[in-house]
């Protein structure tokens, strides 16, 4: 039973419960379709105090994104042990834990939403797709500094596959959830092959991945299920 008695805030902490109240409506419903005044009376304030913290919805908006963008970042980070595969399966599974609880703030996020054409909020996303962009390399062992061509655009378009897939799949959740971050890692692994059909470097970082993946690993895993699709005889083309 509560007493009724409302413990006084310090700034930073009501910016901070304000932030959060946000972000959790942001999370359940297209930001467009939520209020001011729904805000306020989540946070247990009123509609002129969430303006005395914020100048209007597009702040509260571009700060509630600011705080799931970092958290999504995050997601990201994996220790660099074990096998990569494993690894980049366990990042894709944070990552649909993410995309899971925050569908219309994810798709926000992503898309711009109200702010779209902001440019914090354009920076924002950037910071996330680079932090992605720079872990995956971390787990390669490849320097930020000058990565190979190919990888780069290797792991740049896995990122982007990443985000498309997940932004695809809130549109109805027709394929089972772990089915599709499984296949993702796959997909990693098909545009690396690729690349490394027309590059040797490629290829060298390519084998020297394999070359630590267990047979029973998504990438084993991934062999096993193309060479289920090869016929036993492969029939005379004449």
């Amino acid at each position: 039973m509560t007493t009724g008695v409302r413990r006084r805030m310090g700034v930073e902490e009501r910016r901070q419960q304000l932030i959060g109240v946000a972000l959790e409506l942001f999370s359940n419903r297209s930001p467009d379709d939520v209020s001011i005044d729904e805000i306020a009376a989540a946070a247990g304030i009123s509609r002129p105090l969430v303006y005395h913290y914020f100048p209007g919805k597009l702040s509260l908006y571009e700060a509630a994104l600011r705080r799931a963008a970092d958290e999504l970042a995050l997601r990201f980070v994996e220790p660099r042990e074990g096998a990569l595969g494993a690894r980049l399966l366990r990042v894709m599974g944070r990552f649909f834990d993410f995309v899971d609880d925050h569908g219309p703030g994810f798709s926000a996020l992503m898309r711009g939403g109200p702010a779209v054409g902001s440019s914090q909020t354009n920076a924002m996303i950037d910071e996330v797709r680079q932090a992605a962009y720079e872990q995956i390399l971390t787990h390669l062992g490849i320097g930020l500094e000058r990565p190979p061509a190919r990888l780069e655009l290797v792991v740049r378009s896995w990122v982007s596959l990443a985000e498309s897939t997940a932004l695809i799949w809130l549109d109805g959740r027709r394929i089972p959830r772990g089915e599709l971050e499984l296949q993702l890692v796959h997909d990693f692994a098909a545009l690396a092959a690729v690349s490394a059909a027309y590059d040797v470097e490629m290829a060298g970082i390519l084998v020297r991945i394999l070359a630590d993946e267990p047979s029973d690993g998504p990438f084993g895993e991934l062999v096993g299920r193309l060479a289920a699709l090869v016929p036993a005889e492969v029939p005379d083309p004449r």
